[in-house]
Order: structure tokens, then sequence, then C-alpha cells
């Protein structure tokens, strides 16, 4: 959040021009890169390691002096790491360097430089050229020395070092405090990831774009800059012949970098650390996120209440206004599973504490005991920066355990929201425990169920050298809150707070420690902000999930807005502070699908916008949109007019339509969670992960699908009543009118989309376990199950097929195997007029135990006459049984075939009043033709 209570409202307004100032600077084009430095190194020796990779020497050509001295000899380590990951690790041949620690992100260390260096001799000659895995492969060339990548199916290269002296980048640089490498690519690449960022023109990196990572709190209104988190990996996804073919690069550092793409050329700029390259084969998008997240660590498990949709504002001043909020939901019949507190509920804004006036502790507790006990659910906000203040006990226990990160040994002073503040250093393992009993106490005086963590990037209202102000109160009340009023200098006699080579930060190239922690401070075991600034978010988020994992046993709730490679691992994100326009409307989607690629699944944004303010319309199509992020949550600033789903009739039936639909959707959506906690696998995702060979899917940024099945086309233009959508070759179904079919040979279609009406589609060959929905999702859950079966159109023969997951799902673990979780395949097939569906249950006690049974059956697309008869479930006739009910009716296209073409026809049957236990295997079949 960026504005204060004690601010005005011209003052606000002012922010945003200021803002929007930034914004116009950070969508210029990058800095030009200056001249090629030096040669390069050369290789002098490799050998074989014990563990089976490659350990070379490389010694620097021609020294200079730009950006500092070269290091002298570098090491170079490389292994097949699996049979489709590849690990190229270069660092200091002679002394350690810092890298992203190995207990916050595990994974196997490479030969120590003091183990390896004395094993080399210059003269050992290079008798290898290309080390082979099952699926990659690495090659080089010694000198100057330059490596490559190549796909072992089709002998493509993936990444290639070396230049020439055609090549817009240079050779390898590796200086102490600048890190230069670059890759060439072809030309017809399709890059997607390097965030996080706005990114005006799509989910596709565009050439020319600046793309700078260092965590910064600046509004996600600024474009092409360096936003909460930082992720240094990309996708390429390339169609060779009509084939696809994708793969991802991950450079694994923490310090600032620019990386410059260029269309035809990839250029990293790094300020620091090691070049810790991960290279994964694919070769699908989704063979991609498995293989990346089965190193970084699988998205954490979610609970069930949290894919319910949430509400929160910075505003709610009392308890009251809290209960009226849930009170009008219900009222207006729109659901809600979760109520938010930003720091309202805080006593001036301090960690841990309720305002005792306005969130009294025996009044909040009531109210906790009443939506829990119809199984709503209460977050609350808390921020890193803890009050200096000697009465507050969180701030006398973190100094008394010595827990904050230092400068020039004491600890670092910033401002928050509370006044003069200091951080927490999460790389500290006291801080950790500190941390977790903070919450614990918290949690006995107030049981939340998850925590928000939020201004972790980390974000400092002042920048410099701090100190109280001597007889002033900081703050006083009287000005805008994120307004310095400590007495700082700046810090720049150090090369950690003045690096030679100077980042794009906050897309204006600011200071690196501006507004935030100086870089010359210090963390546990005298680690540099410098280097450890973008893990702050990341190491936040490991000790809050450690904390909340120890209370009650229940599967924690995080939502973090700083991130990092591995974050997906412990907590959800949003997309930070947007504004509501239509063209931030728009952003979102790319930003939630570059999420779903970095391996962090839930994630959504401020629906109708933080700051002010939405119009109607673009409240009503903004939660149309919203409905179906995976992570789906109202929030607004301080000065926004009040925007609960609510407050405009036609908002409100926007939202009983799309969220209703949600809401029958929570059975598929939760097993897409689980697929993203077994293989990585995105909830939302681009067209292209279901349908890679289709190039009009590469950059489409204004769809998305739901799994591979579920596609959602929102309007995200003022004043429009229509929709043009692309739908991918075959057959689509609407979920809102499951008759209006269309056939699709790969082309774009103009959908009508009144202003209540949102466009969301069932692919082809798809079983869609649906319930009934609710206004909660603890009441939607204990409704019967549909199961929607997609056939292609007209088909005489056809297959289809789905799963569904289920568990207990507060429990930690989310997996089979436990006794409290079942998993079910689905399958049909529709041949020679007959339709058989049936089920393969595994582990189907839970699900018996729940007494969850499949309500009914609806078949798609399917040919023949109107009836169907001969109706068996478990090869029993179902005959005279009054419950059960089959009706068809006609699927109606809504496009033209072209001339000579024939529609046929096709029906939707559907079968009612079905009693079939989940957990127990069914079958069922039917034929087309015969009447009843």
């Amino acid at each position: 959040m960026l504005a204060s209570s004690s601010s005005s409202s011209t003052f606000f307004c002012c922010l945003i021009l200021l803002l929007s100032y930034s914004n116009a600077k950070s969508s210029s084009s990058p800095k030009t890169p200056p001249q090629k430095i030096g040669n390069g190194y050369k290789l002098i020796s490799f050998e074989e390691t014990k563990d089976g990779g490659f350990l070379g020497l490389l010694q620097v050509k021609n020294k200079n002096k730009i950006y500092g001295p070269d290091v002298p000899l570098l090491q170079l380590y490389v292994k097949h790491e699996t049979e489709d990951r590849l690990r190229v690790h270069i660092t200091d041949a002679q002394k350690q360097r810092w890298e992203v620690p190995y207990n916050l992100l595990p994974r196997d260390d490479p030969p120590r430089v003091s183990q390896s260096i004395g094993k080399f001799s210059v003269k050992t000659p290079v008798t290898i050229s290309e080390f082979a895995g099952s699926k990659l492969s690495f090659s080089f060339q010694a000198d100057p020395f330059g490596f490559a990548v190549k796909r072992n199916s089709n002998g493509e290269t993936l990444f290639n070092s070396s230049s020439d002296e055609s090549d817009p980048f240079g050779q390898l640089v590796f200086k102490d405090q600048y890190l230069e490498i670059s890759t060439k690519l072809p030309k017809d690449a399709s890059l997607y990831g390097l965030g996080e960022n706005t990114q005006p023109h799509g989910i596709k990196l565009y050439p020319n774009d600046p793309y700078t990572l260092w965590t910064t709190d600046i509004s996600a209104i600024n474009l092409n800059a360096d936003l909460y988190g930082a992720h240094p990996v990309y996708m390429d996804l390339r169609n060779v012949n009509g084939e696809a073919f994708t793969h991802a690069v991950l450079l694994l550092n923490s310090n600032g970098m620019d990386v410059f793409y260029r269309g035809t050329s990839l250029t990293y700029k790094v300020i620091g650390g090691v070049l810790d390259f991960y290279f994964f084969a694919g070769p699908s998008p989704l063979d991609v996120v498995d293989q990346y997240t089965s190193l970084i660590g699988r998205p954490a498990a979610m609970p069930y209440w949290s894919f319910g949709f949430h509400q929160c504002r910075w505003g709610y001043h009392n308890l009251s206004v809290v209960e009226d909020v849930v009170e009008n939901y219900q009222k207006a019949k729109i659901p809600l599973d979760v109520i938010w507190n930003d720091d309202d509920h805080m006593d001036f804004h301090k960690d841990f504490t309720l305002n005792p006036v306005a969130y009294p502790q025996p009044k909040l507790s009531k109210f906790l005991d009443k939506i829990h006990g119809i199984g709503m659910h209460y977050i609350v906000l808390i921020d890193p920066g803890i009050g200096v203040n000697q009465s507050y006990g969180v701030y006398q226990r973190g100094i008394a355990d010595d827990v904050f990160i230092k400068y020039e040994g004491e600890p670092y002073l910033a401002q928050v929201w509370p006044g003069a503040v200091n951080f927490p250093d999460f790389l500290n393992p006291k801080t950790v425990d500190w941390w977790g009993d903070e919450i614990r106490r918290f949690h006995e005086m107030v049981p939340v169920d998850g925590l928000w963590i939020d201004m972790n990037e980390a974000s400092n209202f002042c920048s410099g050298k701090c100190a109280l102000p001597k007889n002033t109160i900081c703050p006083n009340g009287t000005g805008p809150g994120w307004i310095c009023c400590l007495d700082c200098k700046n810090i720049t006699k150090t090369r950690w707070d003045d690096p030679p080579y100077k980042i794009n930060a906050s897309g204006t190239e600011v200071p690196i420690g501006y507004k935030t922690i100086a870089t010359s401070a210090t963390h546990y075991n005298g680690v540099l902000e410098y280097d450890a600034h973008s893990l702050y978010g990341f190491s936040q988020a490991i000790a809050t999930h450690k904390a909340l994992e120890g209370l009650q046993g229940k599967r924690p709730f995080i939502l973090s807005r700083s991130t990092f490679v591995g974050s997906g691992k412990y907590a959800a994100h949003w997309t930070g502070d947007n504004q509501g326009t239509w063209n931030d409307l728009k952003y979102s989607i790319s930003t939630m699908l570059n999420f779903g690629i970095f391996g962090v699944p839930m994630v959504g944004s401020d629906i109708c916008g933080f700051y002010p303010a939405p119009t109607e319309e673009l409240c009503n199509r903004w939660i149309e949109l919203g409905a179906f992020y995976p992570f789906s949550r109202d929030h607004a600033n301080f000065y926004s007019p009040r925007q609960e789903l609510y407050q405009w009739d036609s908002v409100a039936e926007s939202a009983r339509n799309a969220l209703g639909l949600r809401y029958k959707l929570l059975p598929y959506l939760y097993t897409l969670s689980y697929e993203a906690h077994t293989t990585g696998a995105p909830i939302a995702r681009p067209l292209f992960f279901a349908f890679p060979t289709y190039k009009e899917t590469y950059g489409l940024s204004t769809q998305f699908l739901l799994g591979n099945s579920v596609m959602i086309s929102p309007v995200l233009e003022k004043g429009k009543s229509e929709v043009k959508a692309l739908f991918p070759p075959g057959s689509w179904y609407s979920l809102f009118d499951m008759t209006q079919t269309i056939v699709s040979k790969g082309q774009y279609f103009t959908l009508d989309a009144p202003l209540n009406a949102v466009n969301v589609h069932l692919f082809q060959n798809t079983i869609l376990p649906m319930q009934q929905g609710g206004l909660l999702s603890k009441e939607a859950r204990k409704t019967p199950y549909s199961l929607i079966i997609a056939f292609p159109a007209g088909e005489t023969e056809a297959e289809a097929s789905g799963h569904l997951f289920v568990d207990e799902d507060e429990l930690p673990e989310m997996k089979l195997g436990n006794g409290n979780s079942t998993h079910v395949n689905f399958y049909a097939k529709f041949n020679q007029g007959t339709v058989k569906v049936w089920s393969n249950v595994e582990e189907g006690s839970f699900a018996l135990a729940k007494g969850w049974i499949v309500g009914k059956v609806a078949v798609l697309g399917i040919v023949g006459s109107a009836d169907a008869s001969t109706l068996e479930i478990n090869g029993e006739p179902v005959t005279g049984i009054p419950n059960i009910e089959v009706t068809s009716s006609e699927q109606k296209y809504i496009n033209d075939l072209a001339d000579g073409e024939s529609k046929g026809t096709s029906f939707m049957v559907s079968v009612d009043g079905l009693n079939m236990p989940i957990g127990k295997n069914f079958e069922m079949t039917w034929k087309m033709g015969i009447k009843v």
C-alpha cells in the first residue's frame, strides 16, 4: 500500500501523477550497452569429476579495469544433474563468492574452489569439446571460451555464449561487481518470463524493452520496471517445421541485474554473485515447469477455502465496518469465503497488535467465532518493519534476541508505517525462531487463518543512514505517512552502495539503496544486503510458513508481495498496487500467467484496482475476469471509493454470475492445485501450454486457460458488448449454456458479451468435475458432483478423460497415501452409438466416508437421435427408478462452417438423479437412437 490515513486526496493525486511520470520514463528503451569489454577467457584445463560432472579452469585473456578488475581465474563446473536438466556453474577459482544460500534453496553443491584449484595445471591439454547427456549436450570452444547447449533430438542450439565481431555482445566478463554473458537466439523464438514487471506488450518478451531484476516497492502501474519480485528465468518456445519445442534457462543469482533482449540475442549484466545456469530440456511447456519446480520446489499446498472469493480494503476503520461487509455480501447473495484486514486492526501500525478501540480483542474473538462457525476465514497483514518502541514487546524481544539487520554494528534504522523501524534478518536462525514465537503469541490472541506479508522488498520510506530526529515526533500524524521524517544521510562511501555498473533500478537508474535497506548493511554472518536484497521476501515467507505450519497442524496460507525463485513453495502472490484502469485490467493477465511459469501458481491482481477509482463498467468487467484468477480478491486503497462487489447492482449481478461459476468449478480448481503441487503445472496457463504448435497462441495475452481445458475470454475494453476471441482447432462448449457450440479450425470468433456476462468455454476430450456452487466453499463442497463430458462435436467415435483430487484440505500434506485423500480418474468413450463412462478410484475410503456422490452426467457433442436408451450402471439396467431422468438437447452452433461442410446434428444428453459414490469405481453406458 502507498497511502496514509493522514494524507490528503490532493497529495494522493499528485502521487499518481508522479508514478505516471516514472512510468513514462520506465517504458523507454534500455540504455545502449557499452562497448564490448575485453577479450574474454580461455579454457586451459577440463577434466571429469567423481560425481560425473566436468571441471574446468578459465584464464582471463586481456585484463581491463572497466567496472573493476577482472577475476583472473574462473572455475567452470558442468553437470547433467538429471536427464532433462543441465547445470553450468562459473565462479572465482580462488575464493568463495556469494551465492543464493543452499539452506534457502536446497540443491547440489558444486566442488568447492579450495578443493579444485590445486588439481589443475595450466599445461593440461583440453582434449574434449562436448559433454553429452540424455536430452541436452554441452559443447564449448576453448579460446576465447564460449559454450553452447544443444537439444539432442534435433540438434538445435538452445544457448550459445560465443561471440564474433558481428554480434551486438562481447565475450564472457567476470569481475567482482560486474558479470556479463550473452546468448544468440533465433529471431522467431518466443520468450517468456524475466520478472516481476508489468509488460504492456503482453506475455511475450518484447525486443528492446528493459528487464531489470531487483526487488522494489514501486507501484505496478509502472511499466517495464523492476517490481516486487525477482525471477531470472525465461521460457523459450520454438516452432521447428511445425513441431513445438520448449526449454527454459534459469540464472540462479540474487544480485541486481539488467537483461537485454534484442530479438536475436540476450545479454545478462549482473552486479555480483556467480553465473549458475540451469537448462531445462522440456520439450513441452508443462515439461519445463515440471523440471523447473522439481529444482526450486513444488508450489505450496493450498487449503480448499483459499479458492473461494476474498474481500479486503485498506480503510476498514473498525470491526463494525468489517461485520457490515460480511453481512452485505450475504444479503447480496455474492459468494465470500475470506474477509481480510490491511493494517487497520493494528495499534498504530505495529505488527502483532490490536487497536484496542477499533478492534477490541473480545469483540474480534466473538466475530471470528461467528464466521469460523459458518466456514468463513480471516487473514490479516503484517509488515516486516518492527516499530522502534521501548514499550513494545515485539521490539523488546527482538532486541534481546539480536534479530535485526545491522549497519555498522547497530540495528539498521528505517521508516515504514509505524515510524522508525528495524528489519528482522530472516537469514539468521534466531530470527526465524523469534518470528515464529511472535506469530504464535499473536495467534493465541487472534486465531487468524493465514498471514499476508507485505512491504517485504524491503520497502523503506527513507534512504541511507538514518537517525531519530531530535525534539520531533516522527511521523507526527499531519503529513503523508510515506514521507521520510528521519534524519538521513546518503551513503556513497562503499562500492556496495555505489557499484561501478548502475542497473536500471526503478526504471530510472536510481541508486540501488533508494527507499530500501542500505546495500552496505549486513545480515547474519556478515552477508551483505547488496547480495541478499532480493531474497528478503523469500526468506520471510520461509520463516512465516514454518511458523504457521507449527500452529494446530494446519495447512498454511501466506500471501507475499515480494517473491524470488522458489517462493511458490511457501506462498501465494498478488500483483501489487495496480490502478482501476482498463489497461491495468489487461496487464493483469500477463503478470498472472508469468507467475505460473515462475512456479507461483496461486496468483491474482486486486480486482477493480487498488488505486482509485474504477468505474462501474470497469468493475463489472474486472470481476468477470478476476473470478477466474487462481487467487481471487477485491482490494482497494484508503482513498478509493468503496468498491465491494455489492456497491453497484450491476456489479453484484456480474459477481453472482462469474463467481457462481467459479464456485461450481471449485473441484476442478482444487484438482489443478493438486497438479501444481505435484508437478508444478500452472493453474492459469497461456493457451500455448495446451496448443504449443498453434503459433497464433504464442503472443496471446487477452485470454487464458484454467488447466488445459477451460478457456476464459474476458472483455478488456471500455464500452464493448462483444469480444473477439481466438479458438484453437476443435470443439468448444459454453459453460454458461452447454448447448452452445463452436467448432473451430483455428480462428477468431466474435462473441456476444453483454455487461453481466463473461465467455467461458470447455474444450473437447475433457471430463470436467463440477458441483452445484454456493455462497461458501464449505457449503458448495457438500453438494453432488456433475461430470461434464465434452466430445468433439458430431464425431461418431470419441474419447474424453479428466480427474478429481479431494482431501482433508487443512492438513499440511497434500498427497495420496495418508488416508485423508482420494484421487479419481474419469474416462468416457463414444463408439457406434454407445456412450460409456467409467471411473478408476485410488484410495476411495476418504471420499466414501465423506458421502460425496456423482449426481449428474452430461455428455456434449454426441451424434444420434434425440433419445437415449438402455441405460446401465455397473452392468445393471436402470429401469423404473423415478429419480433418474435422461434428457437431451440439440447443440447449437454459433459459427458457420465452410461451403460444402455439414455440421450434422449433435446433442447434449444429461442423466440426472444419479447416486454414484465418488469413492467407488463405477461404469455407466447407454445407447443413442432408441427411445426409452
